[in-house]
């Protein structure tokens, strides 16, 4: 899948998950510290990626993830 794709794929899941705008995605934003997401927070965007993408991410993988860089570029190699 072409990054630039799956970046607006992974926004748009977070911009929904949280309620917030998607333009105040980006890259490198914090999901705690620049979008104040929460451990319930994280789990429902895990679920969320998992849904969209048709994967399984663990809980340890998940909490792994510190930005939305970290999900893309996990996320870029289980689609390529």
């Amino acid at each position: 899948m072409d990054r630039d794709i799956l970046v607006e794929k992974v926004k748009a899941i977070i911009a929904e998950k949280l309620a917030i705008d998607e333009d105040t995605i980006s890259l490198e934003s914090s999901f705690v510290n620049d979008l104040k997401a929460d451990s319930m927070d994280i789990l429902d965007l895990m679920g969320g990626f998992e849904e969209e993408f048709g994967i399984t991410i663990s809980d340890e993988k998940g909490r792994t993830f510190e930005t939305v860089k970290d999900v893309v570029d996990y996320l870029e190699t289980l689609t390529k």
